[in-house]
């Protein structure tokens, strides 16, 4: 009877309890709004961008070359020989022009040391021709010292140095006129337009013949 008893407890066994499942692993985060294949687009999109940068400088650069490269020995040495030839007959001319006396406008010139004072006595002029004659004549005057200078005269290449050394020559023109010729008298207003027209034949056309006859100088 006491086996009896005892077999029905023997069937209520404890179990061993179930292990418990493995959570599933969290998804990988997105990289950017287009994922890897985005990002290898971009890469390449901005590698294209630095390589196009890189050709556009190399052309920029051979291009200043290019433009400050001189001409050959020849070409430069004829170059500067037309260009004293053309010195020459303007020196010529401009002694001709300027140093020839005026006795029949002896009584009616004067000197001039006011800036502006003759300009507006061309203005005032009734005819518009005489002005634009007076005018337009001197600045005419100064345009092959713009342009034939710094071909002449390498160490004078520069904007400051042209006209410079046309205002010293024109004022020493000034000074002869109105010492030694007669009829003619200095006037500050003629070397005023003699200057201003060389710097508008330097920056027309002096300065691109000059860097085409003459190497550019490196600077230290």
């Amino acid at each position: 009877m006491a086996r009896a008893a005892l077999r029905p407890l023997a069937t209520f066994r404890l179990r061993p309890a179930k292990a418990a499942a493995p959570e599933p692993a969290p998804e990988p985060a997105r990289r950017g709004l287009f994922g890897r294949s985005g990002e290898a687009r971009a890469a390449r999109k901005a590698e294209r961008a630095k390589e196009a940068e890189r050709a556009a400088r190399a052309a920029r650069a051979e291009e200043a070359r290019a433009e400050h490269r001189p001409l050959p020995l020849p070409l430069r040495l004829l170059a500067m020989l037309v260009a004293f030839a053309f010195m020459v007959a303007f020196a010529v001319v401009l002694a001709k022009i300027t140093l020839e006396p005026s006795p029949a406008s002896a009584a009616l010139v004067h000197s001039n040391l006011r800036p502006g004072d003759s300009l507006r006595a061309y203005l005032d002029q009734p005819a518009l021709r005489d002005a634009v004659k007076q005018i337009g004549g001197n600045v005419l005057l100064g345009v092959p010292f713009g342009v034939l200078v710094p071909v002449v005269a390498p160490r004078a290449r520069g904007l400051l140095r042209v006209l410079l050394l046309t205002a010293t020559v024109m004022l020493l023109v000034e000074f002869a006129q109105g010492a030694l010729v007669t009829g003619r008298a200095f006037d500050i207003d003629d070397v005023i337009l003699n200057t201003t027209g060389a710097l508008i034949g330097y920056l027309l056309l002096g300065r691109r013949v000059s860097r085409a006859v003459h190497a550019r100088r490196k600077r230290a």
